[in-house]
Formats: structure tokens, sequence, C-alpha cells
């Protein structure tokens, strides 16, 4: 029994390991485990808590299989009303992004940034700073530097839309010229001479169509003997 108890040592390397001469002995749970009770319990007592004991595994072995019959039952009617895994992600993160803003920390976090924010703002340093910028400011924009650069600025647009505007009217005015130049108006001539010549060609080759000939004018004799 020595050696047996020493291939069962954790400690051992040949921890895990039973010997040939352990496989035949038969263990006796139930005289190890009232070995291992702890003292000042009763036989009685032992067995009325081993009892609570077998029942209250029994109940959560029955309570795992009924989960797991839930969890099977809701993934079958998330499957029918097409629900996916990552909708079932953002409802989580939406309800524990809820449960943080109504939880106590934040709570009292978002009022002591309020209350740092008011120190803040009320303080002297800040008003002081708030003050020396909008000094700044000020002294910027009646600077001359600044009425300068404006006036300059100003000045460049209006010379931008002027030059545009020069440009636009010389354009109008050189197709003006253009029309009224005498190659363009021999080239109208000329377009307006074809589009006639044309439109008068077709009216004739429509005309002959429609007409019937000299020939045909006259009736036809009749060329029987009397």
């Amino acid at each position: 029994m020595e050696s047996a108890s020493q291939d069962i040592n954790l400690n051992s390397p040949n921890k895990g390991l039973l010997s040939d001469t352990m496989t035949d002995v038969p263990v006796d749970s139930g005289a190890s485990a009232r070995a291992a009770a702890p003292e000042g319990l009763t036989l009685a007592e032992e067995e009325e808590l081993r009892s609570e004991l077998a029942k209250v595994e029994e109940e959560i072995g029955t309570l795992r299989q009924v989960l797991a019959a839930k969890e099977r039952h809701c993934g079958e009617l998330k499957r029918k009303l097409g629900l996916t895994p990552l909708d079932g992600l953002k409802q989580n993160l939406s309800k524990s992004w809820h449960d943080v803003q109504v939880s106590n920390a934040y709570v009292k976090t978002s009022e002591k940034l309020g209350e740092w924010n008011d120190k803040v703002t009320q303080s002297d340093l800040y008003l002081s700073a708030s003050s020396t910028l909008e000094d700044w400011n000020e002294k910027l924009t009646q600077s001359e530097a600044y009425k300068k650069t404006q006036e300059t600025l100003s000045q460049a647009g209006q010379k931008t839309s002027a030059a545009l505007s020069n440009v636009s009217s010389v354009i109008s005015r050189k197709l003006g010229d253009m029309r009224n130049s005498a190659t363009f108006k021999s080239f109208e001539d000329r377009v307006g001479t074809i589009k006639s010549r044309m439109v008068g060609s077709r009216e004739n080759s429509t005309d002959g169509l429609h007409s019937p000939s000299g020939a045909g004018d006259k009736p036809p004799q009749d060329n029987a003997p009397f």
C-alpha cells in the first residue's frame, strides 16, 4: 500500500499512472468520503448532507438539460425570424451601454466632470486667458496689416471679376466681327444657295412623280375600221 500511495502522489513523476497491484484492489468510495468528512458531524448528519448534495446535483443536471433545450429552441426561433448573431451582438452591446449609463459609477463620473468643467470655466486663469484671447483678436482685426490684407484680397477679387468680364466681352465682340465679315457672309450665301437648290430639286422630282406624261393626256383613239 505504501508503493501505491507513492504512485498516486501528485508530485511524483508517475502521477496519474496506477500500478498493476492497484487495478484489482476494490475502492470503498463511501468509506474514503466518510474518512474525509469534517469532524463534529454525526453519522446521521453526514448521511443527510450527502443525500441533500445528491439531490442538488441531480437538480443541477436537470436544469442544464432544460437550459440546453431552451437554447436550441431560442436558436430555432431566431433562425426563422432571420436574426443573425450580429443582431444579437448589437442588442447585447446596446444593453451593456445602457447598463453602463444608468450605473452609479457612470452617473458619479458625469457629475464630477460637470463640476470640474464649471470650476475650470469659472476660474480666474480661464477668464484671464479668454480675456487675453479676445484682446488679441480685437488688436489683430484693427491692425494696419490686417486691414491692408483685407483690402488686397478685395482688390484682387475685383480685378479677377473685371478680367473675366473683359474676356467675355472680347469673345462676344470677336464673334460679332466674324459674323459681319465678308468671308462669313460669302459662306452663308453659299450655304443658302446649296440649300435652295436642294429644296428645288426635291420639289421638281416630286412633281415629276405625281404629274402624268404628255402622251397620257390624249384620250386613246379608236382604230377600228368602218
